[in-house]
């Protein structure tokens, strides 16, 4: 569904991505973790050209583009294969519920109203929020508002949905209600990137876990391989400073 070679990104000659390459199946849930500055994020954003690499070539669902070549309408059709759910929610303060999440479809797939608000209206009763559609986001907690995020990208029927970071900015007892309805987005099958700091999330939904530091991918695969029983000192490290009592072997 997704492929990434030898991505490379550089902010004002520093080297944020090395090199990457980077395969995701289709309905695969694939996390990325790793220490800030990593890359993780950038990463993320090359997938769907808010950050332009300046190598490499992308693929999303048999559409491909080829590095910092690539012409506005490359991006525009690399970018309808995909939706992004952001870190700080990125709704529209003037817009209700409802509104938010049909903006999407009214904009980007010329739909008409109505069949618009009724897909509209049924993705936020699957994200618990079919009581909600006509407030604004300020009137939601994040962990709603998030899932407002989630809502308005499931709308865009996306061949694969990116989640940046999508609890880091939630309150604790915020995080569970947004983990829950995407582990529930990826038992239906979709295809999911996530970079997150949950590593219990990760242990528990993803297919395949990459790990991230100085711009390249340190280690990869299963979770229990990863998570539990890391063979990087470099993995090791940095998991041994998010908990207490690891659970790997060192």
């Amino acid at each position: 569904m997704i492929e990434l070679k030898n991505i490379k990104k550089s902010f004002k000659k520093n080297p944020v991505l090395k090199g990457v390459d980077l395969k995701v199946n289709k309905g695969e849930v694939l996390v990325i973790v790793g220490p800030s500055g990593s890359g993780k994020t950038t990463l993320l954003r090359c997938v769907n050209y808010l950050e332009r690499p300046d190598e490499g070539t992308i693929s999303v669902d048999g559409f491909s583009v080829e590095g910092k070549n690539a012409s506005k309408k490359d991006i525009l059709n690399l970018r309808r294969k995909t939706a992004m759910v952001f870190q700080h929610y990125n709704l529209f303060k003037n817009k209700t519920v409802l509104e938010n999440v049909m903006e999407g479809l009214l904009v980007a797939k010329k739909m008409k109203a109505p069949e618009a608000r009724n897909i509209s209206m049924d993705l936020l009763q699957k994200v618990g929020l079919g009581e909600k559609i006509n407030d604004y986001p300020t009137q939601l907690s994040g962990g709603q508002q998030q899932r407002v995020g989630i809502a308005r990208a499931l709308a865009l029927n996306p061949s694969a949905i990116l989640f940046d970071e999508p609890t880091s900015a939630l309150d604790p007892e915020m995080v569970g209600e947004v983990l829950s309805i995407m582990k529930k987005i990826a038992g239906e099958g979709m295809t999911m990137v996530i970079v997150t700091h949950e590593i219990d999330f990760a242990r528990d939904a993803a297919d395949h876990v990459v790990f991230m530091a100085d711009g390249v991918i340190v280690e990869q695969g299963p979770p229990k391989d990863v998570l539990s029983h890391p063979k990087h000192e470099r993995t090791k490290q940095f998991l041994k400073r998010l908990v207490r009592e690891p659970e790997y072997e060192i």
